[in-house]
């Protein structure tokens, strides 16, 4: 059987003789040829490090985010087409109001996260529409601690203490495997999550790229908050001193 989609590309609903559904295997590559993605979930809060690639030095610095606030506690950063990104953001906000007025409280992450994913399923099941290019990484804190989920454009949901998507996922992923991340806190976390995302970033075919650092836990009360400019200065620092000093000791 051919390994390539003719035939079996043109809708969203078709499956191959062998199984595959190649509409969502493409929107998979939009996510592959975004910027990395690192999220890591310590003993009291959670992480998200954003590689946000500068495609044009005509950019304003800090426009076009890839990390979003949800509700109050929860946050949501995305690898992909931007513009499909902003929608599922969007639907996730209305969910999170929705459940905010109908039970009085703050929505659950895991709920959330399964609301948000039949919504991104429903787009790979009709001839009519195609999936989202993007994959999502929410995370919240509550009473029970820290939750981290990743819906896939397939709308497949899981839930992890570490992931990253994006270009330079098997790299991250080979770099959190390596952290003791249930014994960090947030603070120690932010430091190598900024390691990592410059780690994995390519200089010969990327160049320039921001780095963008939210968090939500204990230190924040609960709030998911961009970091604050010092801290993430010093994240920064420390993470291009360890990316020298490793390619010194790559030189010898």
């Amino acid at each position: 059987m051919s390994s390539i989609g003719t035939g079996y590309d043109l809708s969203a609903s078709q499956f191959s003789p062998d199984g595959r559904v190649f509409q969502v295997e493409y929107a998979q590559k939009a996510v592959e040829n975004s910027g990395t993605v690192v999220a890591i979930r310590g003993k009291d809060g959670i992480v998200f490090g954003v590689e946000k690639l500068v495609l044009s030095k005509l950019y304003e610095k800090g426009s076009n985010k890839r990390i979003f606030h949800i509700d109050r506690h929860i946050g949501l950063a995305v690898a992909g087409l931007l513009a499909d990104a902003r929608q599922i953001a969007e639907i996730a906000r209305e969910e999170a109001a929705n459940y905010r007025s109908n039970y009085g409280g703050p929505i659950p992450c895991a709920v959330l996260a399964d609301r948000v994913s039949m919504y991104m399923h429903a787009y790979t099941l009709y001839s009519f529409v195609r999936p989202f290019g993007c994959s999502v990484v929410i995370s919240s804190y509550d009473e029970d601690g820290p939750h981290m989920h990743v819906i896939e454009p397939s709308g497949a949901s899981h839930g992890y203490y570490g992931c990253a998507i994006g270009k330079g996922k098997q790299a991250a992923k080979t770099e959190i495997e390596k952290i003791k991340m249930k014994e960090m806190s947030m603070r120690e976390l932010v430091n190598e999550v900024a390691r990592i995302v410059y780690t994995v970033h390519d200089e010969v075919k990327d160049k320039a790229f921001e780095l963008e650092l939210s968090w939500v836990g204990k230190g924040t009360e609960g709030l998911h908050q961009f970091i604050p400019a010092e801290v993430q200065e010093e994240a920064e620092k420390l993470a291009k001193k360890s990316l020298e000093d490793s390619d010194s000791d790559e030189d010898m």
